[in-house]
């Protein structure tokens, strides 16, 4: 098997795993028991895992993590607009 493929495997999975959570919010228009320090400790380490693709130039990893941290900015946007619209 490709070690890419496995790379992108791998990434999608992580990418996606918070879109249902993404999808509730935005949903129930309410953002719930979320961690904050979870979200952003994960945001950091998604950002060193960018990083780490761009110096390694290995596209697997810099779009799956772009897509990662694309969707918990997502969730870290809507937490606020929502926790402010109360």
């Amino acid at each position: 098997m490709n070690d890419q493929f496995i790379g992108i495997a791998a990434g999608t999975c992580t990418s996606i795993s918070l879109v249902p959570q993404l999808i509730k919010t935005i949903k129930d228009k309410k953002a719930g028991e979320i961690s904050w320090f979870m979200l952003v400790i994960l945001m950091i380490g998604i950002a060193f895992w960018i990083w780490y693709g761009l110096i390694k130039k290995d596209l697997p990893i810099i779009i799956t993590n772009t897509v990662s941290f694309i969707v918990n900015g997502l969730i870290i946007f809507f937490n606020i607009y929502y926790a402010r619209k109360k």
